[in-house]
């Protein structure tokens, strides 16, 4: 059976070896994974790297913005301006936005 790195064809999967070259090292840059993988004997160009990077984030974004959709959902506020309206009527109520700091201030401590 094929390896992750290797196709079927015994060629090495560019793609999936520029992702684990940036598992083991998240912050390096282009030139750094062009010159570590050719160290390994991968040809790839920094184009495909650049663009595999990128792809990387994309992917960390929408995972985010999927968790924030479900946390948003659990809260049971379905309308965010509805939230901040009655924040301030809150703040209106308690004398200002000062105030209602002061007092939120003094429940999280």
């Amino acid at each position: 059976m094929a390896s992750k790195e290797t196709g079927e064809n015994g060629k090495v999967n560019k793609s999936q070896a520029i992702r684990d070259f940036f598992a083991e090292n998240p912050r390096a840059d282009s030139k750094t994974v062009v010159a570590g993988l050719a160290g390994r004997g991968v040809k790839v160009s920094a184009t495909m790297v650049y663009y595999i990077k990128s792809k990387l984030g994309q992917a960390k974004r929408k995972a985010k913005r999927e968790r924030m959709a479900l946390s948003s959902r659990k809260s049971g506020a379905v309308n965010p301006v509805e939230i901040v309206l009655r924040v301030k009527d809150l703040a209106r109520e308690v004398g200002g936005v000062k105030n209602l700091k002061q007092l939120v201030d003094l429940l999280a401590e």
